[in-house]
């Protein structure tokens, strides 16, 4: 029975995701700071270059590039904060997943900076943009997707739609495969 039970714990679904993510009593704010000088917003925040001027953020991922009412591109930052766009669609459909490896480098890279200040935003920063910075703590903290999950709802309201939350589940089962094998080896 234990054998069995430990096993039903390894493979979530993403129901069991949404328990989790149920759980969190947070209010939606404009910026949160999740991790240490990482930040998740919403679009209003990254459009007011002032304020993440006073808070000093040098970098800006923006999980929403190119969609209506998301302004953003070097040209709108100018030189005083390094920019990197994703096209990413809030929908049922879209593969965010090929985006997890280049946003997870980018917000490395940011905060390896001296003073590194990492923005992770698109329209109200719950779903594009928490799920990139989820992917980012699995990718470069080892963090499984749960404990990633638990951890940014004690800091953020965030709630990755479920196609995100699937595609987060499967890095998830890809990298326990990868720590196997390494483990075997």
């Amino acid at each position: 029975m234990t054998a069995q039970k430990n096993q039903r714990k390894e493979y979530l679904c993403v129901k069991d995701l949404e328990k989790v993510l149920d759980s969190c009593t947070l209010e939606l704010n404009q910026i949160d700071e999740v991790w240490p000088n990482l930040y998740i917003g919403n679009v209003r925040i990254a459009q007011n270059r002032a304020a993440l001027q006073r808070m000093g953020i040098t970098h800006i991922l923006n999980a929403a590039h190119s969609k209506r009412g998301s302004i953003g591109d070097q040209n709108f930052y100018g030189t005083s904060f390094v920019y990197c766009g994703i096209p990413a669609e809030d929908s049922s459909y879209f593969d965010l997943d090929i985006y997890f490896r280049s946003a997870a480098d980018f917000i490395h890279k940011g905060l390896k900076t001296p003073d590194g200040k990492v923005l992770v935003h698109c329209i109200m920063g719950m779903s594009r943009s928490s799920t990139l910075v989820l992917a980012y703590l699995m990718l470069y903290h080892h963090m499984p997707l749960r404990s990633a999950i638990q951890r940014l709802i004690r800091k953020r309201a965030i709630y990755p739609n479920r196609n995100f939350l699937a595609l987060l589940l499967d890095l998830d089962l890809q990298l326990k495969r990868k720590r196997k094998t390494c483990v075997l080896l």
